[in-house]
Parts: structure tokens; C-alpha cells; sequence
């Protein structure tokens, strides 16, 4: 990613509205892991790095990550890799495959050197670095565990530059160390509530019965590597869990082999929830073509929270601060009394954003406004 050289006064006025921007979300009625796409978003435009990497405990409390798009999405399953927590630990203070360990000794905004037990040179020509860092095209970071005000570990914050990107100064570590309470507070996790959500995708593939990939589409490897994680790498391997949900499939009768008195049972499902969204896995079975049913039809789809589409959606439209916060509080159904008193600011000031908002979106309504990001 080519970065452009911005004048001071730009620069400022960026950084404002990036800062104003994280405020808002961690004040907004939604936090959780699936604002870390938002937050990233933000984050780039106040400290430049070239990947941003989420370490947090999923719902069996084991680690998981969040990695934006980049070369180190499709390699970082090798830190996965049970051999390579023997390899960090000959050249890392203590393994960061144990989120435990991480939010007992980290402290604050970490350096990469502040992190390893080698020097610098000697950590670049480790088995570790060469076999996950390298490929991943990361060669620094900063390092960030988020805490909530009680001191429970949120997750685990990695920004990373390339190779020939310059090294993090010492305001870009400042900086994100003010931000630290505003980014824990927006990705602690909230009450999950999946009846407010929206479809954001869905695609197919097509497997044997026992499990093996037959045929899949770009669109279908995205969704499934989003829902499943770095554990969809093998891509002619179903994960374990669908493998399972195909031979649940089995056990159900087909219209063909039922008698009239046979209740019609429920296909399988799987509900993964991630920093994704939640995804929803059924299954079906298909007939080839001599009807021998020898093929499994597997519909995955995303729902994201309203609250992280909506964000989407009005960043989208580029409105100034003042008005994308208005907005977003018209759209959650607030009215202009309670939107005054949560923005700090007078009704009639309200009454004359919205407008404003309204002139310059085309629309005559919150219905409209509704209607315009979430379309139907």
C-alpha cells in the first residue's frame, strides 16, 4: 500500500476526525468484536501500518484472530501450527499463543524488541520469523493487550509494518496508548443479539458426503475463510465442524424414502459467531446426474449487527462528523430531543443537521433514510 504524503493541515484534520470517529463507537449501544473492521479502518488513518492482526479468545476461550486482507491472512495459519509455539518460545519473553499469558505481562503500547528475547538480527533469521513473519511479508509491530476497567483481557492488538516501511516513532506509540481505553471499551464484548442483525452475504458449495470439497467459488472461499478462520487453508479439507454437520445430514431421511406418516425433520445446521459476524452453515443433499444423491449442497450465510453494517454504509457516504454521528442516532431510532442530549447540543441544532442531512442524502424521511442504508 503506496503511502501518500499528506500536508500538516490535512493530516490534523484526519486525524480529528479519526479520533472523533473511535469516540463515537465507544459510546454507541453496541460493542463486540465485530466493530474491529470499523476500528482498524480508523486506526489506519492515525498510525500508519500495513496489517492490522486481532488476537482474542473465542467462545471456548481458545485463541483466535482477526487479520485484515493481506498476504499475512494467507499465511498466518502456520502460527496455528502446534510446532510453532515451540519455535516462538525460543525467541519470544513468553508465548502469545496463551492469551492468558499475554494480558498477565504485557503492559501498555510494546515494541517488537520489548517483545522477543533475542536481538533484533538474531530474531529475523529465527525458524520462527522465517517460516510465519516472513512470508506474511510483517516485519515490526506494535503490540497492545486491551483491558476492560476491571482488568479482564479484551483481546490482543498487533499493528504491523512490511519490510521496507520506517519503524513506529515514539508518537505513533503515544498515541495509541491514549486510544487504548476507547478501543477496549469498544470491542469488550456486548450481549450478543442476532435477531438485530442483517444478511450481509451468502454463497455454495458442493462436497461429498464424506466431506470432500467438489466444486466452490471465490465468493464461497471468502465466506468460509471468514467464518472458519485460518482453519480453512486446507481448501480440498472441509473444517472438522462441517465434516460433522454433513454426517448429522446422513441421519436424515429424504422426501423420497419417507412415508406419508413421517414427519418432516429439520435439515442441519451450524451457527459460527466470529469477529465476522455469524454465520449460518446448512446443508442439503443434491442428485448427480443419474440421481444417485451422491453430492451435499452447503449454504453459508452472513449476518452482521445492524450497528457494524450501519457504520459501513454511513462511512461510505463521506458525511461530516457532526452529521455522521446525527445519523447514526436517526437511523437507531432516537428522537431529536434524545439525540440533542446525547451529542451535547441544542434541539434546534438537531432539527437543523438533520435537515442538512436529509438535502444532502436526497431524502425527505427517517424512513427514507432508513430505507437508504439498509436497503431491502
Amino acid at each position: 500500500m503506496r503511502r501518500i504524503a499528506l500536508l500538516p493541515m490535512q493530516r490534523s484534520h484526519i486525524h480529528q476526525q479519526a479520533i472523533e470517529r473511535l469516540q463515537l463507537m465507544a459510546c454507541l449501544d453496541f460493542s463486540g468484536l465485530t466493530l474491529i473492521e470499523p476500528v482498524l479502518h480508523e486506526l489506519h488513518r492515525l498510525i500508519g501500518f500495513d496489517t492490522g492482526v486481532y488476537f482474542h479468545p473465542d467462545a471456548s476461550g481458545n485463541l483466535d484472530a482477526y487479520i485484515e486482507p493481506s498476504v499475512a491472512r494467507e499465511w498466518m495459519h502456520r502460527y496455528f501450527d502446534p510446532q510453532m509455539a515451540a519455535l516462538e518460545h525460543e525467541v519470544v519473553n513468553y508465548s502469545s499463543h496463551d492469551f492468558a499469558s499475554a494480558v498477565r505481562y504485557e503492559r501498555g503500547v510494546l515494541e517488537m524488541e520489548q517483545l522477543i528475547s533475542v536481538p533484533r538480527s538474531a530474531f529475523i533469521r529465527s525458524d520462527f520469523y522465517n517460516q510465519v513473519a516472513r512470508p506474511s511479508e510483517l516485519q515490526d509491530f506494535l503490540s497492545l493487550v486491551l483491558r476492560t476497567p476491571q482488568g479482564q483481557g479484551v483481546g490482543s492488538l498487533k499493528l504491523c509494518r512490511k519490510p521496507d516501511a520506517p519503524r513506529f516513532t515514539p508518537a505513533d506509540i503515544e498515541l495509541l496508548a491514549r486510544l487504548e481505553p476507547w478501543l477496549a471499551r469498544i470491542l469488550q464484548n456486548g450481549e450478543l443479539n442476532t435477531r438485530e442483525s442483517v444478511v450481509h452475504d451468502n454463497a455454495m458449495l458442493v462436497a461429498t458426503p464424506q466431506g470432500r470439497l467438489l466444486w466452490s467459488s471465490p465468493q464461497a472461499d471468502r465466506l468460509m475463510a471468514l467464518a472458519f478462520g485460518l482453519r480453512w487453508y486446507r481448501r480440498s479439507e472441509l473444517p472438522l465442524a462441517l465434516q460433522e454437520l454433513l454426517t448429522r445430514l446422513q441421519s436424515v431421511q429424504q422426501p423420497s424414502l419417507k412415508s406419508a406418516r413421517t414427519p418432516s425433520l429439520a435439515l442441519p445446521q451450524l451457527e459460527l459467531h466470529n469477529a465476522s459476524g455469524t454465520f449460518t452453515v446448512r446443508s442439503t443433499q443434491m442428485a448427480d446426474a443419474k440421481g444417485e444423491g451422491r453430492a451435499v449442497g452447503i449454504h453459508i450465510t452472513q449476518r452482521v449487527p445492524r450497528v457494524a453494517h450501519l457504520l459501513s454504509e454511513l462511512r461510505a457516504l463521506g458525511l461530516p462528523q457532526r452529521q455522521h454521528e446525527l445519523a447514526y442516532w436517526l437511523v437507531r431510532g432516537l428522537s431529536e430531543e434524545q439525540i440533542a442530549a446525547r451529542m451535547g447540543i441544542s434541539a434546534n441544532t438537531a432539527t437543523y443537521h438533520r435537515r442538512q442531512i436529509y438535502t444532502r442524502l436526497g431524502v425527505k424521511s427517517r424512513k427514507e433514510l432508513q430505507g437508504l442504508l439498509f436497503p431491502s
